[in-house]
C-alpha cells in the first residue's frame, strides 16, 4: 500500500480512515495524500477490502496506489472516523486503539451534550472559529455538520458580543453530496434535477449544535431558531441567508465580523455579493453582511465536503497535532 511520499517530511503522523468510500473519506484522501505531515497508514472498509481506492474515488486515478483493507491500524496517530451517524459509537466500542491514538468523528455522535464522550474519551467541538484553543490541546474532536458550520460562521461574531436579541431567521440550501453516497429517492438524478424542496422545516438535527454554540458565548439567549433546509440542483455547497432583528447599523456588522474572524484564516468577510462557486473545493467560509431597515442579514457560503466536513477535519488535525492550520488546505475553488 503506497502513496505520494516526495513531499513527507520526518515529524509525519500516521493517520488512518474508518468508512472509507464514501463521500467524506474521498474528500480526505484528496486533501491527505499530499499533505507533507500525513502517512495513510490504512483506509478502512469491509465491503471494498483488496480494492484500489480508486475503483471507488476515481478521480484519485493516478494521485495513489493505496487499497481499502478490512484490516484496523491500532497504533494510528490519528484516526478519521467517516462512518454513518450513529455508526462511530458502535465501532469504538467494538475496537481498542492505542490510548495515545486520537480520533476525528465526521459523524454527528459526539457533536452535543450529553453525548461528547465515550468511556474515557471526550470529544471537543472541533470549529476552529470558536474552539481552536480546546481543539489544540485535544485528544479527540467531534466535527461539527455541514449545516451547522455555515450557520454558526454567520453568528458567532453576534453571539460574542451578546448581540443576539431577537429569533434567527435561516433559508439554507445545500448540494446532493449532503445527503451521502448512498442513493435515496431524493438524491437521484431524475428527482434532483431542475428540482427543488424543503426537508426537516425547523427540525433539522444540526440545530442542536447551533444553539450549544451560541449559549457558550451567550448563554443569556432566550429566542428561537427557524431553520429551513433545501435540497438544490447542484451537486456540492451550501448557501445560507441568515437574517434577524439588529439595532446595528451596516458598518458597525461588518466591523464586529472583521475583528472577529481577523485571527482565523479560513472566514473571510466579502465587501461585495458573493456566490456559491467562490467557495467549491475550498476549505472557505465567505460572509456577507447587508442591513435592511432594522433586519440584518448575514450570507454564508461554504463547501459541505470541505469547510463542512473533511477540509475542517483536516484543519482540526493541523490544530491539534501542532501544524500550521491552514497546511494542505490552500485549495483553489472551481468557479469555471
Amino acid at each position: 500500500m503506497t502513496q505520494n511520499t516526495e513531499l513527507k517530511t520526518q515529524n509525519t503522523i500516521k493517520a488512518s480512515i474508518v468508512g472509507g468510500a464514501g463521500y467524506t473519506a474521498g474528500e480526505l484522501l484528496r486533501i491527505l495524500i499530499n499533505h507533507p505531515h500525513v502517512e495513510i497508514t490504512s483506509v478502512y472498509s469491509t465491503s471494498n477490502s483488496g480494492n484500489p481506492i480508486t475503483k471507488v474515488h476515481d478521480d484519485l486515478l493516478g494521485e495513489t496506489n493505496l487499497i481499502f483493507s478490512d484490516k484496523i491500524d491500532v497504533e494510528s496517530d490519528l484516526v478519521f472516523l467517516c462512518l454513518g451517524h450513529g455508526k462511530s459509537f458502535e465501532f469504538l466500542a467494538k475496537n481498542k486503539y492505542s490510548e495515545t491514538t486520537k480520533f476525528i468523528d465526521l459523524s454527528n455522535d459526539f457533536r452535543a451534550a450529553p453525548k461528547q464522550n465515550f468511556e474515557d474519551r471526550n470529544f471537543v467541538y472541533g470549529l476552529p472559529e470558536l474552539n481552536r484553543d480546546q481543539i489544540i490541546s485535544a485528544q479527540n474532536i467531534a466535527n461539527p455538520g455541514c449545516f451547522a458550520t455555515a450557520i454558526q460562521l454567520a453568528i458567532l461574531p453576534l453571539a460574542e458580543k451578546k448581540l443576539l436579541h431577537d429569533d434567527i431567521h435561516i433559508n439554507a440550501v445545500t448540494g446532493s453530496t449532503g445527503a451521502g453516497q448512498s442513493l435515496s429517492e431524493t438524491s437521484h438524478f431524475s428527482w434532483r434535477n431542475n428540482n427543488a424542496s424543503f426537508y426537516k422545516e425547523f427540525s433539522h438535527q444540526h440545530e442542536a449544535e447551533i444553539y450549544q454554540s451560541i449559549y457558550q458565548l451567550e448563554n443569556s439567549f432566550n429566542n428561537k431558531i427557524y431553520f429551513l433546509p433545501m435540497r438544490g440542483d447542484f451537486t456540492r455547497g451550501i448557501l445560507a441567508g441568515v437574517y434577524l432583528k439588529s439595532d446595528l447599523t451596516e458598518i458597525e456588522a461588518i466591523e464586529i465580523y472583521k475583528n472577529y474572524y481577523k485571527e482565523h484564516p479560513f472566514t473571510i468577510i466579502s465587501d461585495t455579493e458573493i456566490a456559491l462557486k467562490q467557495v467549491v473545493n475550498t476549505n472557505k467560509c465567505l460572509l456577507q453582511i447587508q442591513k435592511h431597515d432594522d433586519v440584518l442579514l448575514i450570507t454564508s457560503i461554504i463547501d459541505n465536503l470541505t469547510k463542512g466536513a473533511s477540509g475542517q477535519a483536516v484543519q482540526n488535525m493541523n490544530l491539534m497535532f501542532g501544524f500550521k492550520e491552514n497546511l494542505g488546505l490552500n485549495l483553489k475553488s472551481s468557479k469555471f
